[in-house]
């Protein structure tokens, strides 16, 4: 029996140009990148420090782990290259303060990672206690959870 309903053919689909052409991740692999970052980076850093008043202790835990005589002369003399995970992670702590600060009035962005949080990621304790606990992988866990927040997702 022949159908008289005409199957089409399959098509390849183009999806339409996006206006917003996707940034290019930065290699922190390569040097030169993290030379040209390490010092906004460091500086940024120890204003999110005073800004979210944190204890010296935390500060130097959230860098992972850094000895106080390293945490005070670095931030005396910022300029300095960063290893790869240190300037990761001041990436993820700067970008969460930037979108808690577009989310929430100054005082509540500033006070945000310290209030205990009930969302089930952080079972009732603070995203501060979570990022020190957790190190890089929770603070990536954070920033996609206020990026989130503030994208309406």
């Amino acid at each position: 029996m022949h159908s008289s309903h005409a199957h089409p053919q399959p098509f390849p689909y183009v999806y339409p140009r996006s206006r917003y052409e996707p940034a290019t991740p930065v290699d922190l692999n390569a040097r030169e990148e993290r030379e040209r970052l390490s010092q906004s980076a460091l500086k940024g850093f120890y204003k999110l420090v005073a800004a979210w008043n944190l204890r010296e202790e935390d500060a130097r835990e959230l860098l992972g782990g850094l000895p106080s005589s390293t945490f005070y002369d670095w931030k005396r003399n910022p300029d300095r290259v960063l290893e790869v995970d240190r300037i990761t992670r001041i990436s993820y702590l700067l970008g969460i303060y930037k979108s808690l600060h577009i989310l929430y009035g100054d005082k509540l962005a500033d006070e945000w990672i310290t209030l205990p949080n009930k969302n089930a990621i952080f079972k009732g304790s603070t995203p501060l206690a979570y990022m020190l606990a957790g190190g890089l992988l929770a603070m990536q866990t954070v920033r996609k959870l206020v990026d989130a927040r503030r994208g309406g997702l």
